[in-house]
């Protein structure tokens, strides 16, 4: 009974470390990217997500970081390495964990990036995709906010391209920011991003 004992203490105290050093390198990286060292924490999120197979976190994040690099991108065969990037690690975070809203949003972003940088040879082959990405995610989380401001940005692109009236997402976009101040992440690891972007679009709107 008593070696039952250690060895559940061991084993206790071996998940903690672990655990433990996974929230340490996250909050590394996200040290290095707020600083502005954009490759050295991608390069800290792979490192994580080799030792750390089971966590979508870091498959996220390096997605993200590539998405984000993408929008300014004017290069294609640069865009198309980090978006390439950005589909590779997305794909493995959907392997980890299916049906998860901020996954679909973060693909519709990926997806988006394709469309912006070229919107007759892209528009069509992934609009319809999007808007799909961001119903499902919408309908499994209503009261999450980057759910709710992303999908209304992209109705708002949609309708300023096709001449529409864009007042009825720009009241969206509001109701996400109301939703950003009560939003509670499952850990300090998890999104947080889109409330200044949110902010900055309901300004627009009052113009």
């Amino acid at each position: 009974m008593k070696h039952l004992i250690i060895i559940t203490l061991i084993l206790a105290s071996a998940m903690t470390t672990a655990q433990s050093n996974f929230e340490k390198g996250m909050q590394k990286a996200f040290e290095l990217w707020q600083e502005g060292d954009t490759d050295k924490a991608e390069n800290m999120f792979e490192r994580i997500s080799n030792a750390e197979p089971d966590q979508w976190l870091p498959h996220y994040y390096i997605a993200q970081i590539n998405s984000v690099k993408s929008w300014n991108t004017k290069d294609e065969a640069i865009l198309k390495a980090q978006l390439d990037k950005a589909q590779l690690h997305i794909d493995k975070a959907k392997a980890i964990s299916k049906d998860n809203a901020e996954i679909m949003v973060l693909q519709a972003h990926i997806l988006t990036n394709w469309v912006a940088f070229d919107g007759m040879t892209y528009g069509m082959k992934y609009s319809g995709k999007i808007t799909e990405l961001y119903a499902k995610a919408y309908a499994m989380a209503p009261e999450n906010p980057r759910v709710v401001f992303s999908k209304a940005e992209w109705g708002m692109g949609s309708a300023k391209y096709f001449g529409q009236d864009t007042k009825p997402f720009c009241a969206e976009m509001e109701k996400s920011i109301k939703l950003f101040a009560n939003f509670k992440p499952e850990s300090e690891l998890h999104p947080t991003w889109g409330k200044k972007r949110a902010e900055s679009v309901v300004e627009s709107c009052k113009l």
